[in-house]
């Protein structure tokens, strides 16, 4: 049996996936996973700026806005907890010392972080 066929009737392709034959669609290019500041901003659009969130939805284009978009976040993100961490001190000795200290402070640190994260890029 042929892996492609096409309906002269109808112009379509049919593909052969194990004994049946399927209308053998055009492959779309995969679409990257947007991440948890993407769905944050793209809950805010959607709610708060919907003009914009029609725009890049009609466009095409909303998706691969909050994957950028996303990893923007995630940069930020990472930069600000260590830049924040060697500001308040916070290293691998105390981590060692005081463990229950490190984990308090960082947590503290990884909130601060993602307060300018929320602030900066996302709620814009």
């Amino acid at each position: 049996m042929e892996k492609y066929i096409t309906d002269e009737c109808t112009g379509l392709k049919y593909e052969l996936v194990g004994d049946y034959y399927l209308i053998a669609g055009d492959d779309e290019p995969e679409q990257e996973p947007i991440g948890i500041w993407g769905q944050r901003h793209f809950r805010y659009l959607k709610e708060h700026r919907r003009v914009r969130y029609a725009n890049l939805l009609t466009t095409g284009k909303l998706n691969d806005y909050l994957a950028d978009l996303n990893e923007q976040a995630e940069a930020m993100f990472s930069q600000l907890v260590k830049l924040l961490a060697e500001m308040e001190g916070v290293t691998e000795v105390l981590k060692a010392e005081n463990q229950m200290l490190w984990v308090q402070k960082m947590n503290n640190l990884r909130n601060a972080a993602m307060e300018i994260v929320l602030n900066e890029l996302i709620y814009r």
